[in-house]
């Protein structure tokens, strides 16, 4: 009666996990059944939940009459660039602030505590002006240079470097290591995983980052993939099917991404959100 008593609870989780799966897949099946639909099938009442016929005729016209191939170079580039100019930096910065003792080692961290408490939306408009006046509006630096700022990413390296053992590091010294050897041969390597997470969590998020390039960039050729596909349009309206097919090619990178590193994503976002 007990063990009949405990599999209930795992049931009903189960069952309710289910159907919270399903609702948050069903959008992403019904963009996939819209994109592979005809432009009058997307209008029937009621919907049609199988594309009849199935056609693949959006995806290449978004392919052939879009700047979707320069879309992607631009966020593979600025999303790899981010990913690893913010990982060697923060890095640096944390490990200072963990293993180096100087004045106002306590107020720096501080500050960068307070950096990730402010909304992000506040500084968008004195970050534009600023960068307006450095003539980077609509470039490439003016998209890039503001994603490299990651207080939490110094916070989250802090916090691993603060629980490395003092003797790895004294060993080193006395052996004549630098401070950069130990960083990069014992602490790096040990927290390999935190950065492969960080990685991932960081690549994800600056190509799916809409806000700021919106912002920043006017031109068609320069934007990133996730302001690029506003610009399918038609000449007869919104034609859903179109939308749709490249709102899918812009998410298919990064949700293949996500397969092949499932287990990273999941420890980036647990370590992001300050789970150890």
């Amino acid at each position: 009666m007990s063990a009949i008593k405990k599999t209930v609870p795992s049931y009903i989780i189960t069952i309710i996990s289910i159907v919270v799966g399903l609702v948050w897949a069903f959008p992403l099946y019904w963009a996939l059944n819209t994109s592979l639909s005809l432009d009058t099938n997307t209008v029937l009442i009621p919907p049609a939940f199988f594309p009849k016929p199935m056609l693949i005729d959006s995806f290449i016209y978004v392919i052939q009459n879009t700047t979707i191939v320069q879309w992607y170079i631009n966020s593979v580039v600025s999303s790899v660039v981010v990913v690893v100019v913010v990982l060697f930096i923060t890095m640096l910065c944390a490990y200072a602030l963990s293993q180096i003792k100087f004045p106002g080692n306590k107020i720096i961290f501080m500050l960068i505590l307070a950096g990730f408490m402010i909304p992000s939306a506040t500084n968008v408009i004195p970050l534009f002006m600023q960068l307006n006046s450095l003539n980077l509006v609509n470039t490439y630096w003016g998209l890039i240079l503001p994603q490299l700022v990651s207080p939490i990413a110094v916070v989250i390296y802090k916090q691993f470097f603060d629980q490395m053992p003092i003797e790895l590091s004294d060993a080193a010294k006395i052996d004549g290591a630098s401070d950069y050897r130990i960083l990069f041969r014992i602490y790096l390597p040990m927290n390999l995983a935190i950065t492969w997470a960080l990685a991932i969590v960081l690549f994800i998020w600056t190509w799916n980052n809409f806000f700021w390039p919106f912002i920043i960039i006017n031109d068609t050729p320069k934007m990133t993939i996730p302001v690029g596909i506003t610009q399918v349009q038609s000449w007869y309206g919104i034609a859903y099917p179109r939308q749709l097919a490249s709102a899918v090619l812009a998410a298919l990178p990064t949700a293949i991404l996500y397969i092949i590193f499932q287990r990273r994503v999941a420890q980036g976002v647990a370590i992001t959100s300050g789970i150890k």
